[in-house]
């Protein structure tokens, strides 16, 4: 059964960073491409980056292009994502998801609220 568990959200102050992650399960993560993506409130899903399988593939959306850093480790399992200088229109939930357009599967997600 395919698991993907996201963690590393929360409540943080614009102009701040966060890093999420991803502990996957169920499948042969280090042949899977992965991706991140996001949806806030009232809004539709929305990609926000991809790495290939071997993670010498990076990509990035429009927004998330020179303050984001997506990582995985294929010896842990994990998938990373590093978002910098918040603004309040990050705020959404953000899921682990298969595929380099990640709609393969997703996880549960991690919230992360973007407020001072």
């Amino acid at each position: 059964e395919v698991q993907l568990v996201e963690s590393g959200g929360g409540v943080v102050q614009p102009g701040s960073s966060v890093k999420l992650s991803c502990k996957a399960s169920g499948f042969d993560f280090s042949n899977q491409d992965m991706s991140w993506v996001r949806q806030a409130p009232g809004k539709e899903v929305e990609w926000v980056s991809g790495i290939n399988a071997r993670g010498v593939g990076l990509y990035y959306s429009t927004f998330a292009k020179g303050r984001s850093i997506i990582s995985r480790d294929n010896a842990k399992n994990t998938l990373s994502l590093e978002l910098k200088s918040l603004t309040t229109d990050d705020t959404a939930m953000y899921y682990c998801a298969g595929g380099l357009s990640g709609t393969l599967f997703r996880g549960q997600g991690t919230q992360v609220t973007v407020s001072s």
